[in-house]
């Protein structure tokens, strides 16, 4: 069976995942939605298309969307230092390495940190998880990684000096905070989610999503166990870089909006085409960005998306210079979320597609081997 569907049900009956969601829109405006499987492992209730996941890191598009309206409206510009708005990272340290103890050895940063730097990230800001580096730091310090962001973890570099992969983006959220003078969650679903009619995306589910939420699973060996992690749902502070959770068809309304020059189809408009091209476009220069080395096994494998095709950072996506092995053009946007969620937004073709699944570790090759079934049925590869 040649289509999404039949890609998700042969994926699921191959044991890849215990349930997956996708939703494509094919380069000539066809929307297509499909799930197979089941939302837990050991449950008896049938994946949907209106399943909700937490989508983890594809969080950090639409909170980067947030701060360019913030830029439209002349409130903060791409390359003002954020430091008079969030005054943690007006003097950030950078860690420069260990001494012969074993002690980290720090020194101020001599670069102020923008705007610019924290959508791209080049800000310096790691996840523990994928910097050896900071993990050592943290191990060193008796420091855990905050699950939202925190003002003394050092920088790996000089801001806009290198590109890694952390927790700019939550900062981005608080940056949003401080000049909207809203909570994140609340500017986004304002600003964002309502005028997209994207009514089952939130950072906080209603007890009227409980029966419709997927399980996080860990892959064992012939099967799944439910995920000792916590994916907090209640009081707690909006996570720019990772709290919102969706469901494939209001996620693929977000992405129509991107590809449509901040557009949706019925005329909603969440930014300005020239922003959208902006945000599209490489800021990063001659900068590798995207692949991802893992120091957290449980969480991650190593990412390369796209192998041998170069890379660079948009303002909140990645994008591919050349074009994709499966169908996406040159200057497609792209990026994922921590338990095996993945998208693209193809804006010269108007092609996107979303395929949601709720398991560790990230980069999990058979779904990944998925998504790309799914972008090639896309384009009728």
């Amino acid at each position: 069976m040649n289509t999404i569907q039949g890609v998700l049900e042969r994926a699921v009956t191959a044991g890849h995942a215990p349930g997956m969601a996708a939703a494509v829109i094919t380069p000539t405006g066809e929307t297509l939605f499909a799930a197979a499987g089941s939302r837990a492992a050991a449950g008896s209730e049938p994946m949907t298309v209106d399943t909700v996941f937490w989508i983890a890191s594809c969080t950090k598009a639409i909170t980067s969307v947030a701060a360019m309206q913030l830029v439209e409206r002349g409130l903060i510009g791409l390359d003002d230092p954020v430091g008079g708005w969030l005054p943690a990272l007006a003097t950030p340290e950078i860690l420069v390495g260990f001494d012969a103890v074993g002690a980290p050895i720090t020194r101020p940063a001599t670069k102020s940190i923008t705007l610019r730097h924290l959508l791209t990230h080049t800000s310096g800001l790691a996840y523990a998880f994928f910097s050896e580096n900071l993990a050592r730091y943290l191990s060193v310090t008796g420091q855990t990684m905050p699950i939202d962001v925190a003002s003394n973890i050092p920088l790996m570099f000089e801001p806009g000096t290198g590109w890694q992969y952390g927790v700019s983006t939550d900062w981005v959220g608080q940056l949003v905070e401080a000049i909207s003078g809203q909570g994140l969650d609340a500017y986004v679903a304002g600003h964002i989610l309502e005028p997209l009619g994207m009514s089952d995306t939130n950072f906080f589910p209603p007890d009227s999503q409980a029966g419709r939420r997927a399980a996080v699973h860990t892959r064992r060996e012939g099967g799944f166990d439910l995920a000792a992690f916590p994916t907090p749902t209640t009081a707690y502070p909006a996570m720019g870089g990772g709290g919102l959770y969706s469901t494939v068809g209001d996620y693929l309304r977000f992405l129509t909006a991107m590809v449509g020059g901040g557009a949706a189809p019925d005329g909603a408009r969440i930014l300005q085409a020239d922003s959208v091209a902006l945000m599209a476009s490489n800021q990063t220069g001659d900068l590798e960005a995207g692949s991802l080395k893992t120091a957290h096994t449980y969480l991650s494998l190593d990412f390369s998306p796209l192998p041998g095709v170069a890379k660079r950072f948009g303002l909140g996506f990645m994008r591919n210079e050349t074009p994709g092995p499966a169908g996406r053009s040159a200057g497609s946007l792209a990026w994922a979320g921590l338990a095996n969620c993945y998208y693209w937004a193809d804006p010269t073709t108007g092609a996107a597609g979303v395929l949601f699944s709720q398991l560790f570790p990230f980069a999990d090759p058979k779904i990944l081997e998925t998504f790309e079934a799914l972008e090639r049925l896309t384009y009728g590869r």
